[in-house]
């Protein structure tokens, strides 16, 4: 099975499944001399992990990460960086009901058309279960970024919308999403969101979300006008995560209903001299290379797939059956894929400023 890395001069290769013994990735491209241990990376999966609220799943993994290669003395040594993150809690007697049936809306019967053999167990390679080692990637990264472009740089994603309930954005307040089991800047919505997913599971459903995710701090001049987009990338890094169905960068859709006077993010100068702009309807991004301004982008994550109501399907002898999927599962697979976003534009962001120096022998103009 091929496509398994992800970038171009900061890449990592991610390997394991579900219920396999361990899932880890290669990290290639990581700068010598960079202070890095596992106690750095494992706040990043510390948000991650399940198990820490009712509304993910109850999966109790630790997701302890280890470093086997690519650091010396606490340094990086500019070599492969091998992390490795043991499974401690699989159940795969939970899944013997469905070795052979197809769950809707998961990838069962896919893989079967493509490979002719599948772990049915947790879905295998397919689970949302090796977005662990993008973030534990993604944190080595953003380290990175921060050394590189200073305490202005920041990537912060939270949930802006559960079903069909969105966030107030005049309550919108950043500090508030380290405080709540959804991620949400907006304090009035968690009450809001705990009745409606708590109805959901009662039910024996999931729900959806939208995840919003901010690159603050970001320098001019990254991405190609071509084939490297910086949005382009963005959008293949979003849609690589498990159950996302849709990526929009700044004002994205709604944009087609506004007038273009006004999409257009006018210029002028501040009393420096430099150049500000008056809004950031394109997130960020202007012909596929970073403008300055915040970079916006939102993702949309489809319910999750494994529920408790019966669905119908057919089997691997091709005969019609009902499905319930039992097992430990996010009744909003949504709330935990907001680390794994942020995770992503990090690796992004990282290779779009190597690959700036590389082409242009300098590191992009801090913000």
């Amino acid at each position: 099975m091929g496509d398994n890395s992800f970038g171009t001069l900061f890449s990592f290769t991610s390997f394991g499944e579900s219920h396999g013994p361990a899932i880890g990735c290669v990290v290639d491209g990581v700068p010598p001399r960079l202070n890095l241990s596992e106690a750095d990376i494992q706040p990043y999966l510390d948000r991650r992990k399940p198990g820490q609220s009712r509304f993910v799943t109850q999966r109790q993994e630790t997701d302890q990460v280890k470093i086997l290669s690519g650091t010396f003395e606490g340094k990086t040594t500019g070599t492969p960086v091998m992390l490795l993150i043991e499974n401690t809690d699989q159940r795969s007697k939970d899944y013997g009901a469905i070795s052979e049936s197809y769950r809707p809306g998961h990838a069962d019967y896919t893989y079967d058309q493509k490979y002719g053999h599948r772990d049915y167990r947790g879905g295998g390679r397919s689970s949302a279960r090796e977005t662990a080692v993008r973030v534990a990637a993604g944190g080595i990264a953003d380290l990175v970024l921060r050394q590189i472009l200073g305490d202005k740089f920041s990537i912060q994603g939270s949930v802006v919308q559960i079903g069909p309930h969105e966030i107030d954005r005049d309550n919108f307040n950043a500090e508030q999403i380290d405080k709540n089991p959804f991620f949400s800047a907006d304090a009035d919505a968690v009450q809001k969101w705990k009745t409606y997913l708590d109805d959901v599971r009662k039910a024996g459903s999931s729900a959806g979300a939208v995840l919003e995710i901010v690159a603050q701090g970001i320098p001019s001049g990254l991405g190609q006008p071509l084939y490297g987009k910086l949005d382009a990338e963005l959008a293949a890094a979003m849609m690589s995560i498990n159950a996302a169905k849709g990526v929009e960068i700044g004002g994205g859709f709604a944009l087609s209903a506004i007038d273009g006077a006004a999409a257009g993010d006018e210029m002028r100068l501040d009393d420096t001299g430099r150049p500000v702009f008056l809004s950031n309807y394109n997130g960020g991004v202007l012909g596929g290379i970073s403008s300055g301004q915040d970079i916006v982008l939102r993702v949309a994550i489809k319910p999750t797939s494994s529920i408790l109501t019966p669905r119908r399907s057919l089997n691997r002898a091709g005969e019609e059956v009902d499905v319930v999927t039992k097992g430990r599962h996010d009744p909003c697979v949504g709330i935990r894929g907001v680390p794994v976003a942020e995770a992503m534009m990090a690796v992004v962001l990282l290779d779009q400023v190597m690959r700036h120096q590389a082409q242009t022998s300098i590191l992009p103009e801090q913000v």
